[in-house]
């Protein structure tokens, strides 16, 4: 079958060890909480913490912290670009513990650590990107829910970030659950995301939309209200089933709803350089959709996985661990790539379908 599928032999040898890229890879277990540095481990060689730079102090708040870090990382390099418009970033992907939470929460603090003005919409009802970014979303703190089936602003229940200047979050409450099933009747029940942020008269540089790990109306409402979608893929064989689902519903909703939607980044997460699998996956997802994937590539970690059961991302919980390095590096790739004008679904029909479209 054309596509992603993988061999019998190397599914056979994914328990092979390669060599570590220390380039690529980041550690697989860190044991102790807090700041450390891991500038060893850096992604892709391409973050250098500038010599001689003053480390973080351990009185300053977790904020400041990391944004020390970004200044020493960054100092010879310049600031990001701010976009001409607000871009509009759906991450999504209809299987479930890829990493789109992590990767949304994560790509936002970093963003905002470059100095952009950056808002988290949390579609997904679980409210774990809520959580990420420690910010209170029991049934009765006005959330997103309220935005689409009780025509509340944006406006009403945005709240800013406490740890990462600049960066805002719209909560995702357990009513959410149940928007579906209430919008069912509602007139243009696909568009009340748009217009809700189409109303929004903060300044922003990016929005990024956290998607439940489905495919409902709240994906599509996202759908219609962004302009590029991010599909986190893991650097696993069964990550890859059903891509071919989701890549078929953007050009679905592209089609008929939203015309400027288009695929514009893919980030390979949780790669472990030392599988013959991880490696291999992410070479097919290379070679499939090319320049859409970024070079920098998401290492396992634990610090990554820790810093939600602190309320942070882990660009505050820990920004010299390997998984800090790695999402300032995807964001700084994703802010100087810009809106890309080739759309990965054309690219997809040209080289063949992906496992699971036929």
């Amino acid at each position: 079958m054309a596509g992603f599928e993988l061999t019998k032999a190397a599914r056979v040898e994914e328990s092979e060890p390669l060599r570590s890229d220390a380039n690529i890879a980041g550690p697989t277990a860190d044991p102790v909480p807090g700041p450390r540095s891991e500038s060893a481990d850096a992604p892709g060689g391409a973050v250098d913490i500038a010599p001689g730079a003053p480390p973080p102090t351990g009185n300053a708040p977790v904020g400041r912290a990391a944004q020390l870090a970004v200044e020493a990382m960054y100092r010879s390099r310049g600031s990001l670009p701010r976009p001409d418009e607000t871009r509009i970033m759906v991450v999504a992907n209809q299987k479930g513990g890829v990493g789109k939470t992590t990767t949304t929460v994560n790509l936002a603090a970093s963003l905002a650590l470059h100095g952009a003005r950056v808002l988290v919409i949390d579609l997904d009802p679980q409210g774990n990107a809520s959580t990420a970014l420690g910010i209170d979303h029991h049934a009765k703190v006005p959330s997103i829910y309220d935005v689409l089936v009780e025509n509340s602003t944006l406006s009403d229940v945005v709240q800013p970030v406490q740890d990462v200047e600049g960066l805002f979050c719209a909560p995702a409450t357990i009513d959410l659950a149940g928007a579906e099933i209430e919008l069912v009747s509602v007139v243009a029940r696909e568009s009340r995301l748009q217009r809700a942020i189409n109303a929004y008269e903060q300044p922003l540089d990016y929005i990024l939309i956290d998607c439940p790990p489905s495919l409902g109306l709240l994906t599509v409402n996202a759908l219609v209200a962004g302009a590029e979608v991010v599909i986190p893929i893991q650097c696993e064989y069964y990550a890859l089933e059903g891509l071919g689902q989701l890549l078929r519903n953007v050009e679905l909703v592209r089609g008929h709803l939203n015309p400027r939607l288009h695929v514009s980044t893919i980030l390979l997460t949780m790669y472990d350089g030392r599988t013959r699998l991880a490696s291999q996956v992410a070479e097919e997802v290379r070679s499939h959709f090319g320049t859409e994937v970024l070079r920098t590539n998401i290492p396992r970690s634990v610090r990554i996985s820790e810093a939600p059961s602190y309320g942070q991302t882990v660009l505050t919980y820990d920004p010299g661990s390997s998984g800090s390095l790695s999402y300032l590096e995807a964001a700084r790739e994703i802010a100087l790539r810009g809106v890309t004008s080739q759309h990965v679904l054309p690219q997809q029909e040209q080289r063949g379908p992906v496992e699971g479209t036929q």
